[in-house]
């Protein structure tokens, strides 16, 4: 089959061992990100089996109307940006691991990796130290102080262990059967919601982005946190309610803020507050983009395709196509 990948920017797939899962197959790899539907059109005309990365391209119906080759988008994980009632409308399959049995821990190294380097300055450190003035400010101990955890998942449980490694005290937030599911493993929940935001030192994100909890953290519970309190955001931008993240920054509550997701990517304006306020550390969501992640997470969605291929598809999203 004809098999597309989009979005692969730093050309990454090309050097993993998944990739030769698909040598049955004709692949074509797009290193570059284009959001024209027209112009995707075009580039997918042939294309039989369509290879998302995460949510990098949106799948719409006018995409997909204009793609009549089309059988199967193979991806990995949730697909808030695909229209499934136009997949369906099109005769395209959606199949979609949703890795249920492991956290990512390349996220959640990742989001350690911002509460590390926001807590002991290190980006503006080692500025300090390549313009030739040495020491520039001061950092904070992250042992005895406290972390919050909003959601209780696989990634927010594994980031509770990293914090209790530390040394710091941990609370948890999260819907009312998660938090009595992380009572029932041994983890202090906050009092309340009010509680959790103005006590903890340090806040993360880790809950999925559904309808339900979009925009679920507020202005309020921004303005309650601490002016030394850090909000950091592995997860999902739209889990905080729009515009509210830089306002509650330029307030001084929280004090700072690490993420890795923005409400538009790629993000490629240098001018985005995000990315030019000093209290903001910001990566270009690579929480989950580490080599063996990548491996993990492909091998699966080529896997998806040669079960297409043999007439036995797995994680089936539509399965509904399957009797038309």
């Amino acid at each position: 089959m004809k098999v597309a990948i989009l979005d692969d920017w730093s050309n990454t797939l090309a050097g993993l061992p998944c990739l030769a899962r698909l040598a049955d197959h004709e692949v074509m790899v797009w290193t570059d990100h284009v959001e024209e539907v027209d112009v995707l059109a075009r580039r997918l005309a042939e294309t039989e089996v369509l290879v998302l990365i995460r949510e990098r391209t949106a799948v719409t119906a006018a995409l997909l109307d204009g793609l009549p080759r089309l059988r199967l988008i193979s991806q990995r994980s949730v697909y808030p940006h695909v229209d499934v009632a136009a997949c369906t409308r099109n005769g395209v399959l959606l199949c979609s691991d949703m890795h249920a049995e492991t956290p990512s821990y390349a996220a959640a190294e990742l989001t350690w990796a911002l509460v590390l380097a926001s807590t002991r300055q290190l980006p503006q450190q080692v500025a300090s130290l390549k313009a030739g003035r040495w020491i520039d400010g001061v950092g904070r101990t992250l042992r005895g102080r406290r972390f919050g955890v909003y959601g209780w998942g696989r990634i927010g449980a594994t980031v509770a262990g990293y914090a209790r490694a530390f040394g710091m005290e941990v609370a948890v937030w999260a819907s009312e059967a998660s938090r009595a599911r992380a009572a029932a493993e041994g983890w202090p929940v906050a009092p309340s919601r009010e509680a959790f935001f103005a006590e903890n030192d340090i806040v993360s994100l880790h809950l999925r982005l559904i309808a339900a909890t979009r925009g679920i953290v507020t202005a309020t519970d921004l303005a309650a946190m601490q002016p030394d309190a850090t909000l950091v955001n592995t997860s999902r931008a739209g889990l905080i309610e729009p515009d509210a993240l830089v306002a509650a920054l330029r307030a001084g509550r929280p004090g700072f803020a690490a993420v890795d997701v923005f409400d538009r990517e790629p993000l490629t304006d240098p001018a985005d507050p995000l990315l030019t306020l000093p209290n903001v550390l910001a990566t270009p969501h690579i929480g989950y983009v580490t080599a063996e992640e990548f491996d993990l997470q492909f091998a699966d969605v080529f896997d998806q395709i040669n079960a297409f291929a043999t007439g036995a598809p797995v994680n089936m999203v539509n399965p509904e196509v399957l009797r038309r």
